[in-house]
């Protein structure tokens, strides 16, 4: 089974061909293809390749699917006995996108 951890926006994701991700924000338009250079690590099902940090030649080709708001958190502040409570709430964006290709050095 083919596989890739990839980067993008700080945080890593395993990808493998036909799998959607659910990544932060891009400035992509929805069926637009991306390419992520920043593979960390990759196997081909026998042999892992593994970068120091990145995987040399190796690059992801994904399919923008759409873009989207997640689920909302509750921020509360209080502080007890001086009047003070403020409650926000916050919807993180996202992009979500379709692994197509892997391709490993």
């Amino acid at each position: 089974m083919t596989y890739a951890i990839i980067r993008t926006g700080g945080k890593q994701f395993r990808a493998e061909p036909g799998k959607t991700l659910r990544i932060p924000s891009l400035q992509a338009d929805a069926g637009e293809s991306i390419t992520f250079d920043e593979v960390l690590l990759g196997s081909d099902g026998t042999k892992v390749f593994a970068g120091a940090p990145l995987v040399s030649g190796a690059k992801v080709t994904a399919e923008v699917v759409k873009h989207g708001k997640g689920d909302k958190i509750v921020v509360f502040k209080f502080k007890r006995r001086k009047n003070y409570a403020k409650k926000q709430g916050h919807r993180q964006g996202f992009t979500e996108v379709r692994i197509n290709d892997i391709t490993l050095g």
